[in-house]
């Protein structure tokens, strides 16, 4: 069982909560590895379509890199996985959400932009802080961001390490949808539950036509590239079942195959 963080399976969600409260769930060398034997194991599971990621305790989401562990000559190793066994992971096929119900600094933040969707409860907060503390945001953030949002925008966050809050991070692009105190991994819940609805070969080859796309500055060329997962798609019973079950007034019956 891991110590730093708790497993929940739901029918074909995971949840995974990072589970270190008296710390703001920072993390350290010993939860990454944790962490990425967990994603993992959620990567291999064909049983297993989505993950949610959430942190335990009202106040945070996880406040990043653990700096006392650091400062206490603690390993900074890390898992190929990257930051909490997610940052690295760019050949994830199924879909993870960010459930934020609370702050979500340095690495917290890399952590929640690594992931798909980022559901974030009004009082969550997000921030690059590492220029204050004399490092940088090297999970991701300074990559990630300037690619989600306006680049100007994202060096204001970056170049200050200001904190920006949920309905700003929503306006701004980063943020998903912004729910109520309380709510964040309710409402991930449900938009997990929006994602099953969904051909899992379908969703899986939608996340490498996007990633695999964006690599490509021309559209044109993007469009007419060669995926592999599409003729998986092609090939599989979901691309059967879907028009059936249209055709027949029922739900599909998925297989993810």
């Amino acid at each position: 069982m891991p110590e730093y963080h708790r497993v929940e399976r739901d029918g074909h969600v995971m949840v995974v909560t990072l589970d270190r409260p008296e710390r703001m769930n920072a993390l350290h060398s010993p939860a990454h590895f944790e962490l990425d034997r967990t994603f993992n194991e959620f990567e291999s599971d064909p049983s297993l379509w989505v993950a949610i990621l959430t942190g335990a305790g009202e106040r945070a989401f996880s406040a990043g890199n653990d700096l006392k562990f650091q400062a206490e000559g603690g390993t900074r190793e890390r898992p190929p996985g990257g930051f909490g066994g997610l940052t690295e992971r760019f050949d994830r096929g199924k879909p993870v959400i960010a459930a934020v119900n609370g702050v979500a600094m340095g690495g917290g933040f890399e952590l929640a932009l690594a992931c798909d969707v980022v559901i974030a409860a009004e009082n969550a907060r997000f921030a690059l802080p590492e220029p204050r503390v004399g490092l940088a945001a090297l999970a991701g953030g300074l990559h990630r961001l300037p690619r989600m949002i306006p680049p100007k925008h994202a060096m204001g966050m970056i170049l200050t390490g200001r904190h920006v809050p949920a309905a700003e991070g929503h306006d701004l692009g980063f943020v998903t949808r912004v729910v109520p105190e309380g709510e964040a991994l309710s409402a991930a819940r449900e938009f997990a539950g929006q994602i099953l609805e969904c051909s899992p070969v379908s969703i899986r080859t939608s996340m490498d036509v996007v990633r695999r796309g964006l690599e490509y500055a021309d559209l044109r060329t993007a469009m007419r590239m060669q995926y592999d997962s599409v003729t998986t798609l092609r090939n599989s019973e979901d691309i059967v079942e879907g028009p059936r079950a249209f055709a027949q007034k029922r739900r599909p019956n998925w297989t993810g195959r």
